[in-house]
């Protein structure tokens, strides 16, 4: 007579088949919206390549590692500070103004523009600000946060907080090349995939310093990047609804992006005593965009 199975033993095997089941389940869904949007218009496409090229930096900045070629924690947070500063202005130059440049045009006055781009930008802000409370992840220096934060594996955590980083980004390029100014949507995906090549190294590098093997760190580094042209294709099919919405999602996804940059890039650049470095870097990188923005604008 076979002894029973104890219960115990079951309920992780019965925990991994429903993570199974929901994750293909979502991929699935996932196929068939993306089966489902219109390919045919070339704003979609320009968003997936706009994406493609951000992910393709994110993943070139994982090189370092995979080269086994080591960095200065001053380096690192100098990086953090030029990246800070490439979103910076991407924000101020690639979304507020063409926010409110689009909100204008649609009849709004100076005041009406303001307060609709205003409004737009703190709602972007408080939605990332929610998704940082509830999804659990893990900043390098700050620690966990998040619900159930503790009962998960590190590695994941990383992952969370890299798409925490990426998703805004993505949305951003969408939302840029939904609109009908091309140049300032080039200007803009050129600007986040030179700011995202630092970062991808400083993901990597990050990973591979608290044990993750130099393949695995640069593999999750690399992945970080792909949820850019998903976001990026769904911020530009959110454009294709309506061209009311321009205005709006211009400013909300500069309003995540300041979010981002605010809560997490700066404060992690300034922790180790490097503050100098980092404003440095930040300097150059929103002057460098700056100037990439006017000549392709």
């Amino acid at each position: 007579m076979h002894a029973p199975v104890a219960a115990g033993t079951l309920r992780p095997w019965r925990r991994a088949l429903g993570t199974l089941i929901l994750v293909l389940g979502l991929v699935l869904l996932a196929l068939r919206a993306w089966q489902a949007l219109p390919w045919e218009d070339p704003r979609l496409l320009g968003a997936l390549a706009g994406g493609g090229m951000a992910a393709l930096a994110t993943a070139l900045g994982t090189l370092p590692v995979l080269l086994r070629q080591q960095m200065s924690q001053r380096t690192c947070d100098t990086l953090l500070g030029f990246g800070a500063g490439v979103m910076l202005a991407a924000c101020a130059f690639s979304l507020v103004l063409p926010a409110l440049a689009a909100a204008k045009a649609q009849g709004a006055g100076p005041w009406g523009a303001g307060g609709l781009v205003g409004s737009a930008l703190l709602l972007g802000a408080a939605l990332l600000m929610l998704i940082d409370r509830l999804v659990p992840h893990e900043h390098f220096v700050k620690g966990t946060e998040g619900l159930r934060a503790r009962s998960l594996r590190r590695a994941w955590l990383f992952v969370l907080a890299i798409a925490l980083h990426n998703f805004p980004e993505g949305l951003a390029i969408g939302v840029g090349y939904g609109g009908a100014d091309h140049f300032g949507a080039n200007a803009l995906a050129t600007g986040i995939a030179i700011q995202d090549v630092p970062e991808g190294m400083v993901v990597a590098l990050a990973l591979r310093s608290v044990g993750y093997g130099r393949w695995l760190s640069a593999g999750i580094g690399i992945a970080s990047g792909l949820i850019e042209p998903v976001a990026a294709v769904m911020g530009a099919a959110l454009m294709t609804v309506s061209v009311g919405l321009l205005p709006w999602g211009l400013a909300a996804a500069a309003g995540a992006m300041l979010f981002v940059i605010s809560h997490e890039i700066i404060p992690e650049s300034h922790r180790q005593g490097h503050e100098a470095f980092a404003t440095g870097g930040l300097l150059l990188g929103f002057v460098l965009m700056m100037v990439l923005d006017t000549a392709l604008g």
